[in-house]
């Protein structure tokens, strides 16, 4: 089973966008897949319709395998389920810091689907935190949107310099460029820069700003199903086949 993030320590880059279609993506190519929705907002919970368990708390999750089996929902696509996220979510920092191992329990945690799943998707709040360093460290790969601002710019090259320090693997981190904006020049010079400093870790799919990708909170659906021959949709597509190819095999 491999465990795949949609991760950015900034809000606002299309974080749970790509999550969504990458999930959409991965079940649709046959690969049985659960996103695993860790944002307390739930926002991709929302996405797909699917309300979340109250029962479902910070101890369970970590702790009650057949709680957490239990609170995984069906999605109106064959080959995806979701485990939709709720408030309680927010205390999972508070309860991590309080566990043995504390770094490790999500691993932990997702080991009770291991043989039901190819793949498990996690979105991610858009923090670094106790939780956001289970995922750094249970994830086969981590997938990071960017947009092309110095802002985003800066907060990659943070998260690079914390797999420094935390001795994590930076080949785990695939970077994207999200909500390009070719008429901005700055984006322009953005890309430029970076594909120089961050070659290795910068995938060639980009995702630009689209009204489509906008209206999915309006759709409750991935724009891959609701507008499968637009651009959106074949740029996610082109990102999922792109992921597959460094973090699948």
């Amino acid at each position: 089973m491999k465990i795949i993030a949609c991760y950015s320590n900034k809000g606002g880059v299309g974080k749970t966008a790509t999550a969504v279609n990458l999930a959409y993506a991965l079940a649709a190519s046959g690969k049985r897949t659960l996103l695993c929705d860790l944002d307390p907002q739930g926002a991709s919970s929302f996405y797909f319709r699917v309300k979340p368990s109250r029962k479902l708390t910070e101890a369970k999750f970590f702790k009650d395998v057949e709680r957490f089996t239990k609170a995984i929902r069906g999605s109106d696509f064959d080959n995806l389920d979701i485990l939709p996220a709720n408030l309680t979510f927010r205390d999972f920092d508070i309860f991590l810091a309080r566990m043995r191992n504390s770094r490790s329990r999500l691993k932990k945690a997702l080991k009770g689907v291991k043989g039901d799943y190819d793949v498990v998707l996690l979105d991610c709040p858009p923090n670094i935190s106790t939780l956001s360093e289970n995922v750094f460290r249970s994830a086969d790969g981590i997938v990071v949107p960017v947009i092309p601002s110095t802002l985003s710019q800066r907060t990659f090259e943070q998260l690079e310099d914390f797999f420094r320090a935390h001795d994590l693997p930076l080949k785990k981190l695939h970077g994207f460029f999200s909500m390009v904006q070719g008429v901005k020049s700055l984006h322009g010079k953005t890309i430029d820069t970076m594909k120089r400093s961050h070659k290795k870790r910068l995938m060639k799919t980009q995702i630009a700003f689209a009204s489509e990708i906008e209206r999915m909170g309006v759709h409750r659906a991935p724009v891959m199903a609701t507008a499968p021959k637009s651009a959106a949709a074949q740029s996610y597509q082109a990102l999922h086949d792109e992921v597959m190819d460094r973090i699948g095999k």
